[in-house]
């Protein structure tokens, strides 16, 4: 989980990198294409509009539960929930959670201070006063959703 090599299950999301963050290109879950944009299935072109995201092969029947897990304690799968469940799904026995902290996260292990003041609302961070502006424009928003 979380790269893809030999030996692990990956999911990657592919994107147009005008829509980048809002709709992907094409999804493939442990290997299968499960997920992407296409045209009206019925049309005689190859390019008909509108364009819409739709499931493909990789979501459908059990393809689905044959690329992805079912992450629970050992404890679970000693107990014999897996059979009592009886799902396709894989189950995968999870370890020393409690022991991961921010610290573990790669490019992301930053741990502030962030204050709010109850009274006038007033941010700080580390210390330092926040003054966010009201944004001028939304990224990812209406107008990525037309179609």
């Amino acid at each position: 989980i979380g790269s893809v090599e030999t030996g692990k299950l990956a999911d990657l999301v592919l994107w147009d990198p005008a829509f980048f963050g809002v709709k992907p290109q094409t999804v493939i879950k442990g290997g299968q294409i499960a997920y992407a944009q296409m045209g009206d299935a019925n049309a005689s072109i190859p390019t008909p509009q509108p364009v819409m995201p739709r499931p493909m092969f990789g979501a459908l029947g059990r393809a689905a539960a044959r690329g992805s897990f079912n992450f629970v304690s050992a404890a679970a799968i000693e107990d014999g929930l897996p059979e009592r469940l009886a799902l396709e799904k894989q189950f995968t026995p999870i370890t020393s959670t409690r022991e991961v902290t921010k610290a573990d996260m790669r490019e992301n292990d930053a741990v502030p201070r962030v204050d709010v003041d109850p009274d006038s609302f007033a941010v700080t961070i580390d210390g330092d006063p926040v003054e966010p502006a009201p944004a001028a424009e939304l990224p990812m928003a209406q107008r990525y959703f037309l179609f």
